[in-house]
């Protein structure tokens, strides 16, 4: 079913309203809104979007330029095409209303022909205009879903990593869960942009993929490990970089710098590149905060769980030297979204 093009006609002469009604009317699937009050149009207007407006220059109270200005400044009105009557001799009144934000021009005493093809050829323009920004709307609803399924399967693949290290490191995943969201909080409370939250809480996981390349026996050793050993363990924060280096993927280069940075030191004493301060990319100093306390805090085959007020003493003691003392404020002064993330994600839940 066809919706009739709605015209909206403001003049303060009775018998211009009806002469333009009326050639409205040959217009074809038109309806016309005819106002003598200028005021009362520009009040119809903003509750009704019109195809058309035509408007006399010459009214009292509120002229055509002022109505015009008004209508342009009413949300979603910008692009309504504005037909002008004006007289012949008013040329400086026609630039004021082109700056303004009026379309097309008729001079009195207005011929009816002429009417006619200006008005059909702005209504056929405003046409055309709202089925391309329909069409534009569409488009952009459908980059929106492809691009939603996009980053969704790259979620998933970002998951599956993380897992293929969780398969092989007697951390769970609701280590991975809490350690992420922790990341996040701290992200939130040193101000970073929710964009780059959101990217942290994707990254995070991905912090030992590495591990996927340490040999069974010294990843899965109960005792503490020998030197040799330890030097072998700490390839795996150079193996995660080398994995998921080279990716288009935000996501994966933001794991990436994750992976080899996590476990750089605030002091410089880290590894694998013995980085200080800032350094140390944030992402990586934000990690390194929330992994660590989590890990402390977390029951594993070869260790009790700390206390939580054993593992926050443990960060307040090396703020500074271990950890970003900026990231370990943050991650304290949201204690209560700490305690939600840690109740949440339970290893028994």
């Amino acid at each position: 079913m066809t919706v009739a093009q709605q015209v909206l006609i403001v003049d303060d002469t009775e018998i211009n309203l009806i002469l333009f009604a009326a050639l409205v009317k040959k217009l074809g699937d038109c309806e016309s809104h005819s106002f003598s009050d200028s005021r009362a149009g520009l009040a119809w207007v903003q509750q009704y979007v019109p195809d058309l407006v035509i408007v006399d220059y010459m009214m009292p109270e509120m002229d055509g330029l002022e109505f015009i200005r008004l209508l342009r400044e009413i949300p979603g009105r910008e692009a309504i095409p504005v037909l002008m009557i004006t007289a012949n001799d008013q040329k400086q009144i026609r630039y004021r209303a082109l700056d303004i934000g009026a379309n097309d021009f008729l001079t009195k005493p207005v011929d009816k022909v002429e009417f006619l093809a200006r008005a059909k050829n702005m209504l056929t323009l405003n046409d055309a205009r709202k089925k391309l920004a329909d069409q534009a709307a569409w488009l952009a609803e459908e980059v929106r879903k492809a691009t939603h399924e996009v980053v969704e399967r790259e979620r998933e693949t970002v998951i599956r990593l993380s897992r293929a290290a969780e398969f092989r490191d007697p951390e769970t995943g609701a280590h991975i869960l809490r350690m992420a969201h922790f990341s996040q909080i701290i992200a939130r409370g040193m101000g970073l942009s929710e964009s780059d939250q959101y990217l942290l809480l994707e990254a995070a996981p991905m912090h030992d993929i590495g591990k996927v390349g340490i040999a069974d026996k010294i990843l899965l050793k109960p005792g503490r490990l020998e030197p040799e050993e330890f030097e072998i363990m700490k390839r795996h924060a150079t193996i995660g970089y080398e994995l998921l280096q080279g990716s288009s993927s935000r996501v994966l280069q933001a794991g990436a710098e994750i992976a080899r940075g996590h476990h750089e030191k605030f002091d410089g004493s880290g590894y694998p590149q013995g980085l200080k301060g800032e350094d140390i990319p944030i992402f990586s100093r934000i990690v390194a905060v929330a992994d660590v306390f989590d890990a402390l805090t977390s029951e594993r085959p070869y260790k009790k769980a700390w206390d939580v007020e054993a593992a926050v003493d443990f960060l307040k003691a090396g703020s500074g030297s271990h950890f970003d003392p900026a990231c370990v404020t943050a991650f304290l002064n949201a204690w209560d979204d700490v305690q939600q993330v840690r109740a949440r994600y339970s290893e028994e839940a």
